[in-house]
């Protein structure tokens, strides 16, 4: 390779670092357009074997650290995270994959075709998810979120969970790389080649078919969220001119032919879980009312609880969050159990950030769970980001999701990721009302769990063997 300076190869390491920043800019963040991700990794891979080990770290670093600037807006503006973690979420990726490249580029260059066409994406799995065993933000951030509109992709998700998108993401521009770099043998392109075109059109078609199923049956459901006041007291004008005002929203998708009807998380501050007055709407209109409060009912304990109130039932059934944003619900103590509704459909309990983490899903998979049922409050910009992560649980495990946010998207979601009903609640009040499909859904994810990493985190294994082994002879 040339090490001079010249105007040729500052255009060209110019150009991929900025080809791949704009396609990380718009591949992902808070609302993604899905086929940019796909193309983000290829301009660097594509320059790591034609220029120097340090010039192809710092483009991949600089190419993503620019496109990460898509999220300032969201973590400083709305979040309001400190700088230094602002920069820490923005810096990570372009950190991860400048180190990915170096391990890519000295495999291909010691005539590792396939093993160079694998260490991008086994590697990318890995650190997603040990980050999603450490973070208390757990899954938030992956890869594998931006194919949320691409439904044939988005089922890989049942077979192989999250890692299986993001593997599929990264590994599809990773082997063209390959493909394209003039070290390659004949060989082991076509090593690389046909397995990534069968593993992608399988994928593609196994989408297809799992989007045919039919649904067993259908549930009419309403979702509902008044923006302000926010958390008012029950007890107090606020909190009882609320209520009144949630209590003709019931009655108007009750006429609706509302079955069930979902109010987001936190609605209400008040020490009874009963609810009176939506408890009477629940019994007067036979519906099931499900509605997010502050629970203040123990002295010693506070709760961001769901209850639900049926028009049979003597007491609700109630569930607490079980994963609290840190800082933000530090009064909370967290909950422990999950909930499943009495009768048909199965209808499980979980609330916003939850389904962020897949200890949920899965939990309530073995419960053979047909519908979650989670209110929610989301930062206006997040709405769609944050929405589909939990339908993403729903496809991965085997449920339905009525997800219904204040400040976010009110969303009814299959088991198969199709949002059937969505309304915006990021800026004003909303509501909308739906026929849900539902479905006997058992995932093989939801029975084998995170086998995918378990093999990806063999297949990162073999790659650093093999990146220290002796350079192949090129034929």
């Amino acid at each position: 390779m040339d090490s001079r300076l010249d105007v040729s190869a500052v255009l060209t390491w110019l150009g991929a670092t900025a080809l791949a920043a704009v396609c990380w800019w718009f591949g992902t963040g808070v609302h993604t357009l899905w086929w940019f991700t796909w193309l983000a990794p290829l301009p660097v891979l594509w320059l790591a074997p034609r220029v120097r080990a340090p010039m192809a770290a710092l483009v991949a670093f600089t190419a993503y650290a620019i496109g990460g600037f898509n999220q300032w807006d969201y973590l400083h503006h709305y979040i309001g995270l400190p700088i230094p973690f602002i920069a820490y979420a923005i810096a990570m990726p372009g950190i991860a994959l400048a180190v990915y490249v170096l391990l890519f580029r000295r495999l291909l260059l010691r005539g590792r075709s396939v093993w160079a066409a694998l260490a991008v994406p086994t590697a990318w799995v890995a650190i997603e998810y040990i980050s999603s065993l450490l973070s208390p933000h757990g899954t938030f951030g992956s890869i594998g979120y931006t194919q949320m509109d691409a439904l044939p992709i988005l089922q890989v998700a049942a077979v192989a969970g999250l890692w299986g998108i993001s593997f599929l993401v990264l590994l599809v521009p990773t082997a063209i790389a390959v493909l394209l770099t003039p070290q390659a043998a004949t060989r082991g392109r076509l090593i690389v080649a046909v397995p990534t075109a069968v593993v992608l059109a399988v994928s593609l078609a196994y989408g297809g078919w799992r989007l045919q199923a039919p649904a067993v049956s259908t549930m009419r459901i309403g979702l509902v969220s008044l923006e302000k006041p926010i958390r008012p007291a029950l007890a107090e004008a606020d909190g009882q001119a609320l209520q009144a005002r949630y209590v003709d929203a019931l009655n108007r998708l009750a006429d609706q032919g509302a079955r069930l009807v979902l109010i987001p998380e936190t609605s209400f501050a008040t020490p009874d879980a009963s609810v009176p007055a939506l408890a009477q709407v629940a019994t007067q209109r036979g519906i099931t009312v499900a509605t997010g409060i502050d629970f203040k009912g123990d002295a010693q304990v506070e709760r961001n609880m769901l209850t639900v109130l049926q028009p049979a039932a003597s007491s609700p059934a109630t569930y607490s969050k079980h994963h609290l944003i840190p800082g933000l619900e530090r009064q909370y103590t967290p909950g422990g159990n999950y909930t499943m509704l009495a009768g048909a459909p199965r209808i499980g309990l979980a609330v916003c950030k939850d389904m962020d983490f897949h200890d949920i899903g899965r939990a309530y998979a073995a419960r053979n769970a047909q519908l979650l049922l989670v209110p929610a409050w989301d930062f206006s910009i997040d709405g769609w980001l944050h929405g589909r992560m939990a339908i993403m649980r729903g496809v991965e495990s085997g449920f339905a999701v009525a997800r219904a946010p204040r400040s976010g998207r009110l969303t009814l979601s299959d088991d198969r990721g199709r949002v059937v009903a969505e309304a915006s609640s990021e800026q004003h009040d909303a509501e909308l009302v739906g026929d849900l499909p539902l479905r006997e859904t058992h995932t093989l994810y939801s029975r084998w769990g995170d086998w995918f990493v378990w093999l990806s985190l063999l297949g990162l294994a073999a790659c650093l063997v093999s990146a220290w082994r002796p350079p192949v002879m090129q034929r």
